[in-house]
């Protein structure tokens, strides 16, 4: 029996599962979510008038985002 290095050709594939496939729904929806999120953002950073309100706005956005979680986080430390 002769032992393939790795990285040596023929790769076997291990076949989908429906495991693979829920892992791969959920990580697209995530990604998803992500996308849109950022994109309302971006359009209200687009929507400050100077360049002086885009950078308030986005400091705005990167304070309640923060807090957030912290928030979030703090709640999960207390649950265990």
């Amino acid at each position: 029996m002769t032992r393939k290095k790795p990285g040596e050709w023929p790769v076997k594939r291990r076949p989908a599962s429906a495991v693979d496939d829920e892992q791969r729904a959920q990580l697209a929806a995530e990604r998803a979510r992500f996308h849109v999120t950022l994109g309302s953002v971006r359009a209200d950073l687009e929507e400050q008038p100077s360049p002086a309100l885009v950078l308030a706005a986005g400091r705005r956005w990167t304070t309640a985002i923060t807090a957030m979680a912290d928030e979030i986080a703090q709640k999960r430390r207390r649950a265990g």
